[in-house]
């Protein structure tokens, strides 16, 4: 599908195709061309009516690249990653969103619907339009950033949820869903790193005068995306090591209950060696065992291993093995 916003003489028109040629033939108007989920030859034909790089449209028409951004002569090429779809434990489906940047001109590609793209196809976009294609392109990829946050902010409140069950009584179970949001995060942090590396070189652009599709007047507007773009990488890295904290946290609590309980046994052992030692010496089937002919012999040996025994679980208790 391909949508179209034309803004010319101060009124903005929307359609399709056909607002290509009123653009064309008015030097002074402003065009966002908006491609979908259309034919790739068609995509490739309206790259190159606008005199799109080669590689630029090769890197765009793929369907998976690492977020980029590329100054050309005559435009910007932004290349990022949104979100499509997200479930509770940050498993993102990303939509890969190009953007060509022009002075008079944006052209946006996705193949699937874009949440982004589509709040802002509205007079909200009109108004960013007018005041220049790159600013359009900025307040796209910022509103794109908006859903990550959205998404990471209910995230953060489960996290809190799952940190107080846990500390009340984590398992096995608990441990496998943190192992999973520890992986989803990764690859989070990964698609915000390039993300980062985007906006410091906007920012880069800007402060450089590398070209005049950026200028100063654009300077808090880049600003405030690579502020939101270095929160969305900081927030995975801090969820990324609160789920650490409480796998660690939940690793030394049983490997502490497993050294108590460890402890209890080696005393019980400690305890009865002894004792067995005994037993062993008078179960012996020897006939001249001196002790064996003694009266009260049996009686004498069980308070000699009781004491022994009571002995050895005070020596214990004072050193606190018990």
């Amino acid at each position: 599908m391909i949508k179209c916003i034309l803004i010319t003489n101060n009124i903005a028109y929307y359609g399709g195709e056909e607002l290509i040629n009123q653009w064309q033939q008015d030097q002074h108007s402003l065009l966002w061309l908006d491609m979908g989920a259309i034919a790739s030859d068609k995509q490739e034909q309206l790259f190159n009516q606008f005199n799109c790089h080669p590689l630029a449209i090769a890197d765009a028409m793929r369907e998976r690249h690492p977020p980029k951004v590329e100054l050309f002569d005559d435009y910007i090429f932004i290349l990022y990653r949104g979100i499509l779809t997200c479930d509770h434990a940050l498993n993102v489906e990303h939509l890969q969103v190009s953007m060509f940047v022009g002075q008079r001109l944006i052209i946006t590609k996705h193949n699937k619907p874009s949440k982004a793209i589509d709040s802002l196809f509205n007079d909200t976009g009109e108004r960013h339009l007018s005041r220049s294609p790159i600013h359009l392109a900025l307040r796209i990829f910022h509103a794109s950033c908006g859903f990550y946050l959205n998404e990471m902010f209910r995230f953060e409140a489960e996290l809190e949820k799952i940190e107080d069950i846990f500390q009340r009584s984590g398992n096995d179970q608990m441990m496998r869903r943190l192992t999973k949001y520890q992986s989803s995060l990764v690859k989070l942090k990964r698609t915000f790193n390039y993300h980062v590396n985007v906006g410091k070189a906007l920012v880069g652009y800007v402060d450089d005068d590398e070209t005049e599709l950026i200028t100063d007047k654009e300077q808090h507007t880049v600003n405030d995306l690579n502020e939101r773009l270095d929160r969305l990488l900081s927030l995975a890295q801090m969820y990324y090591d609160i789920c650490a904290d409480l796998i660690n946290g939940y690793l030394s609590i049983t490997s502490h209950q497993l050294n108590a309980t460890m402890r209890v046994l080696t005393v019980i052992t400690a305890v009865f060696v002894p004792l067995t030692f005994l037993a062993g010496i008078y179960g012996m089937n020897f006939e001249n065992i001196p002790e064996l002919k003694t009266k009260y012999g049996y009686f004498i040996l069980l308070g000699i291993m009781a004491a022994l025994a009571t002995t050895l679980i005070m020596i214990f208790k004072k050193k606190k093995w018990l």
